[in-house]
């Protein structure tokens, strides 16, 4: 038999809401708690790291679901998860807005504040081949291309689809990037500067990867490690993280998409084997 296919369209925005009703009430209440702890600043050596709403909101969400203590149903977290796009999209629109106004200082920017956001190219290479030895599939496109922000994520759902495969590798990615991701970048941002191998500034510029809360928790733990530095890390870190939402759009949508697409289809065929025989290998130790 096969499995129903669900819309979620509703004769009325009355009919939506006394549906959905709860999720609305739990993102509310999740805001109010999240935002009430506000930001926590841990030392790390000579950084630190830093917690930031968007981590416990998420975390809260988690313990809410179906999983774990049940308040919201299946259904609910399939409809929540069609909001998504819907939430981000003043985001978007913003974005488009700033883009379109900076012309001039995309243009007259230096070479190193152009090319900063062609980086997020190198990821794909190291990433991808990974993700399909661990055994995903399409997801792994969606996942791989970027580093899976908000504008990030509108991409992926307006060329395959917010039902797509590729969409629910995006989503992952984005809700792990929110929960982890801080943490992650502020130990990184700390590891790399103790090595003393790059310039402050350098570094500064490298925290604007295109997501604010990782930019912060970056820049925040090389102020910590260079306070002489720390107005021009802030600095070029904010140039970074504009530039990498600004040119990113368009190296995303014309480069980076594309990439993962057709290494995707060059890599599966060969990797995927070798995950699949992983696979079975490990099933018949267990058997």
């Amino acid at each position: 038999m096969a499995k129903k296919n669900e819309t979620y369209a509703y004769p009325s925005l009355g009919e939506r809401i006394r549906t959905e009703w709860k999720i609305y009430l739990l993102a509310f209440v999740f805001i109010l708690i999240a935002d009430s702890i506000g930001k926590i600043e841990i030392p790390c050596g000579a950084g630190k790291f830093i917690l930031f709403p968007i981590f416990y909101a998420i975390i809260l969400g988690v313990v809410s679901g179906p999983e774990v203590l049940k308040i919201v149903e299946s259904k609910q977290v399939k409809a929540a998860s069609k909001l998504v796009v819907v939430g981000i999209a003043p985001f978007i629109a913003k974005l488009g807005i700033t883009a379109g106004g900076n012309i001039e200082t995309i243009l007259s920017a230096g070479p190193a504040v152009l090319l900063h956001g062609f980086g997020n190219l190198f990821g794909i290479l190291f990433s991808l081949p990974i993700a399909i030895l661990l055994g995903m599939k399409r997801e792994a496109v969606g996942a791989c291309f970027s580093i899976n922000r908000e504008y990030h994520m509108a991409l992926i759902n307006n060329i395959y689809g917010p039902d797509s495969a590729e969409a629910r590798g995006s989503l992952s990615i984005y809700i792990v990037g929110g929960m982890v991701g801080t943490i992650y970048f502020g130990i990184l941002a700390s590891a790399v500067a103790m090595t003393g191998i790059f310039h402050p500034e350098a570094l500064g510029l490298a925290s604007g990867v295109g997501a604010g809360i990782m930019m912060a928790s970056a820049s925040a733990s090389l102020c910590a490690i260079y306070p002489e530095s720390a107005e021009t890390i802030s600095t070029l870190a904010s140039v970074g993280e504009t530039m990498a939402g600004i040119t990113g759009i368009y190296i995303n949508m014309f480069l980076a998409i594309p990439l993962c697409d057709r290494l995707y289809r060059v890599l599966e065929p060969r990797l995927g084997r070798v995950a699949r025989k992983t696979r079975q290998g490990e099933g018949k130790e267990n058997v």
